[in-house]
């Protein structure tokens, strides 16, 4: 296995700026993994390709307004901090911008509170203390972190949080959930479709490509996420009546096999809680999810490498290229794929 085979080009023009408005009328490409068959619809047509007793799991994270402007004092020199994971009430680990801020440093917050860098991690990542929790005041004082490649400014914050977002957590939004709206989630549920919620907080590594010449070798990142005992029952339900698990999106995709990884066949999925490093790579057997809705990922990187590891990867990267003929939109706010 090659990273190279997981690559594919993609001009700039194809990389969506904006959600589409209304969120459900973006277009859905639908791949049969036993044929290969591509057929394109809209999303708003998911309900009449969900079957009644199908449970519908979404991630309920909630992204955090998380980037924040500081100074170095006493000098003034301008510093970024984009909070990653709280560690205790008045303590985070952050991704730092800014020359020479290391473990000693002293940041003032714009609007806020100072803050001491405690310790320096790999890269530029950093323990931040703040002199007062700092989660109450995030609204107020940070910013929306948006993914690299989105260049325009967020016409409302909310445009990139799914219509689901309840628990804050994340750096990154759960981007294939940011199709749905509230009146598309009531004719899913009224078709007899479960919604079932779980929690994945997303990192920034989220976005990284791989650079190791072998994807096995990748330092894949770790995440907190949970399936409630409500959520492993509602799947268990649907698997018992011979109902699919459909997944929306990676981040689902990798709480539900997480909390799946040691089922053997025949047994229930139980809840789960905790820390989840499981790395989706073509060959893994995937044990509770039955289909998968997904956006269309960034070259080399691991979301490719799962929904590969999902559908096969020459389907996936054949599909790839009839969006690009067919203009379809890539990555955070661009169009979706239903995986069968």
């Amino acid at each position: 296995m090659r990273t190279d085979e997981f690559d594919y080009d993609l001009p700039a023009t194809f990389i969506a700026q904006r959600p589409a408005e209304p969120r459900d009328s973006a277009r859905l490409m639908i791949l049969d993994r036993a044929s290969g068959e591509l057929r394109h619809t809209f999303f708003s047509k998911l309900p009449g390709l969900l079957h009644p007793g199908d449970a519908l799991v979404v991630n309920e994270t909630r992204v955090l307004p998380a980037r924040l402007a500081a100074h170095k004092m006493p000098s003034g020199g301008k510093v970024e901090l984009l909070l990653l994971r709280r560690l205790e009430p008045q303590t985070w680990e952050a991704l730092v911008g800014g020359r020479g801020v290391k473990a000693g440093a002293r940041l003032s917050v714009e609007n806020g509170p100072e803050a001491n860098v405690l310790g320096e991690l790999t890269g530029a990542r950093r323990i931040v203390r703040f002199a007062q929790p700092i989660s109450a005041l995030l609204d107020q004082i940070g910013e929306m972190p948006l993914p690299p490649y989105i260049h325009e400014p967020l016409s409302h914050p909310d445009d990139y949080q799914t219509v689901f977002a309840s628990l804050p957590g994340s750096a990154a939004a759960p981007t294939a959930g940011l199709h749905f709206t509230p009146g598309l989630l009531e004719r899913i549920e009224t078709s007899g479709v479960r919604i079932v919620k779980v929690v994945l907080h997303v990192g920034l590594d989220t976005f990284q490509p791989v650079t190791e010449a072998d994807p096995r070798r990748h330092a894949i990142h770790t995440e907190w996420c949970r399936v409630s005992p409500e959520a492993a029952l509602a799947v268990n339900q649907a698997k018992a009546a011979g109902r699919r698990v459909v997944a929306v999106g990676t981040t689902t995709t990798r709480t539900l096999e997480t909390a799946g990884s040691q089922l053997v066949e025949g047994q229930a999925l139980a809840a789960y809680e905790g820390a989840s490093d499981l790395y989706i790579l073509p060959g893994h057997r995937f044990k509770v999810v039955d289909a998968l809705i997904t956006n269309f990922h960034l070259p080399r990187s691991t979301l490719l490498m799962m929904v590969s590891a999902f559908a096969d990867r020459e389907r996936i990267l054949a599909a790839y290229e009839t969006a690009k003929r067919m203009g379809y939109r890539f990555y955070s706010f661009g169009d979706a794929m239903l995986i069968l």
